[in-house]
């Protein structure tokens, strides 16, 4: 049965066990876990938040990475300013960016969420509001969900990634994992707080 970690990266944490020579001091996940044998399914950017999946097996390690098999991912986005119904039907419609129209989105605006505090936190402006949104997509561009928000109007100011499928973030402390005991089901508990 494949091995597969479900991983809350933290902000600043770069995908990948080594930072291959880079003349400052970054931090990768071998800070964080040292089971032998997995790597990335896919990518969390370093300025990025919240659930990156590990595994051992390549056949999975594809079907949640590669953009062919539509997995959807859902992100908590907080956006500067306001969110008008226009700029989410574009967001709903798909958007134009430089490299092709995205597939459509879905998304809804929601409360602030009950999230753990972020290291550095956000900057925070007195005359700019900003609004979270719950955005889901079936691909994976580079930098997708912040260059979507960014070309309706409203730049991404943090990121989270909340689920992948069947598997999620909920309740694991950044910078913890829970090993999942196969898809979608999770073995154990979280981490303690």
């Amino acid at each position: 049965m494949p091995r597969l970690l479900l991983f809350n990266k933290p902000y600043g944490v770069l995908s990948q066990f080594t930072d291959n020579g880079s003349p400052t001091v970054r931090s990768t996940l071998s800070d964080f876990i040292a089971v032998k044998g997995v790597y990335p399914a896919g990518r969390l950017d370093r300025d990025s938040e919240g659930l990156l999946l590990l595994c051992d097996d390549g056949r999975l390690q594809a079907r949640i990475a590669d953009p062919r098999f539509k997995m959807p991912k859902t992100y908590l986005v907080q956006v500067e300013g306001d969110p008008q119904e226009q700029q989410l039907a574009r967001l709903r419609q798909g958007v134009r960016l430089k490299d092709g129209m995205t597939l459509p989105a879905d998304v809804a605006r929601i409360d602030a969420p009950d999230l753990w505090l972020r290291d550095p936190p956000i900057r925070q402006r007195k005359l700019i509001p900003d609004a979270w949104l719950k955005l889901t997509i079936r691909e994976g561009r580079n930098r997708q969900v912040r260059r979507m928000t960014a070309a309706v109007g409203l730049p991404t100011l943090r990121l989270v990634r909340w689920s992948i499928g069947d598997w999620s973030v909920a309740g694991i402390v950044p910078g913890q994992f829970v090993e999942a005991a196969g898809p979608g089901r999770e073995s154990g508990g979280a981490p303690d707080r």
